[in-house]
């Protein structure tokens, strides 16, 4: 019975996964039915525009929403065991901070560099991907310096600290339009994924996601401690360094494409344990993969009203910061 119940729990959250897929390829100022979205992909021809909306918008924006969830979702459960804390998430080392300075570096340059630069959207991305890279390296160089992970959080946390500070101080001298600019990036938004850069976003999170599910044994180790995990053979150093480089291509790679999504990273994790009443990273790591991509699908469906669009990362905060609020109160 015991043996069963997992299978039966990844089979509804497949299902689930799979139903959020098509509701996001349906829902939307236009409405595409299921009958147009499966001659679509059977190579059909619909009438009208659907065809060019479903494959060159909906289609990316909800790939990009699985990957945003199951990205974010497996980096904060790898920072949580990492830490031993309940309450980390991907962005604790600073690589969100690191990505957002890059963007802000660009968009308050605009006075001196070229407007076709500025407006690029690949710039921006660059832009996003050597801040986080930066902030990232910093990280991995003291991990190999200090003994604990206590003290490495707190360095990634004084280096978020510093990109923070030096975000605000451009703000203080940049022209309104630029703050807004870089407001708005903040917000994070999936649609701004095409498939142009789903060729890059794409191999950054496999070889990330690839990473992450090779450390489950490990990860294992390091929930009963330090000392029991070198007990069992585990090279604590590179097994650190690992889970460093595997978090900031996951969180660093998503948020230089859709820009940061808060609260994913930090409740998913505890809704697979809730679910599966497991600590093992087996069963783990594919639930917090399908538990997350259902979150966003379902964030998705939720901003995308028929006259507006509303910020996934607001979408996403009303749902996770409750969960967060819970979390607290129960371990008191």
């Amino acid at each position: 019975m015991f043996k069963s119940r997992p299978f039966i729990l990844f089979l509804t959250l497949s299902f689930l996964t799979l139903g959020l897929f098509l509701a996001d390829l349906a829902w939307g100022s236009i409405h595409i039915s299921l009958r147009e979205i499966v001659s679509v992909f059977f190579g059909r021809e619909v009438e009208g525009i659907n065809s060019e909306i479903l494959l060159n918008f909906r289609l990316p924006k909800a790939i990009t929403a699985i990957m945003a969830g199951a990205s974010l979702s497996v980096a904060g459960l790898m920072m949580q065991t990492l830490f031993r804390n309940s309450l980390a998430d991907p962005y604790i080392l600073g690589v969100s901070s690191g990505a957002s300075l890059g963007v802000a570096l660009v968009m308050m340059a605009a006075s001196v560099l070229p407007v076709a630069f500025v407006s690029s959207g690949w710039a921006l991305i660059v832009a996003a991907i050597i801040g986080a890279s930066v902030v990232l390296a910093l990280v991995v160089g003291v991990s190999f310096r200090v003994q604990n992970a206590v003290s490495l959080l707190i360095v990634g946390l004084m280096f978020g600290t510093i990109a923070g500070s030096i975000v605000s101080v451009l703000q203080n001298f940049s022209n309104p339009d630029a703050i807004k600019l870089f407001v708005m990036w903040t917000f994070g938004s999936l649609s701004a994924v095409t498939w142009t850069y789903m060729q890059v976003l794409l191999p950054v999170v496999l070889l990330g996601l690839g990473m992450a599910f090779f450390l489950q044994k490990r990860l294992d180790g390091l929930l009963l401690g330090e000392n029991y995990a070198r007990g069992l053979g585990v090279s604590i150093v590179r097994t650190r360094f690992l889970i460093v480089i595997a978090t900031g291509l996951l969180a660093g790679g998503i948020t230089a494409f859709t820009g940061p999504i808060a609260f994913v990273g930090v409740a998913i994790p505890h809704i697979a344990r809730g679910i599966f009443r497991t600590s093992s990273h087996k069963i783990l790591m594919p639930a917090t993969v399908l538990c997350g991509a259902s979150l966003i699908l379902f964030c998705d469906i939720i901003s995308q009203m028929p006259t507006y669009t509303l910020p996934i990362n607001t979408i996403s905060a009303l749902f996770g910061a409750p969960i967060i609020i819970w979390i607290i109160l129960k371990k008191r």
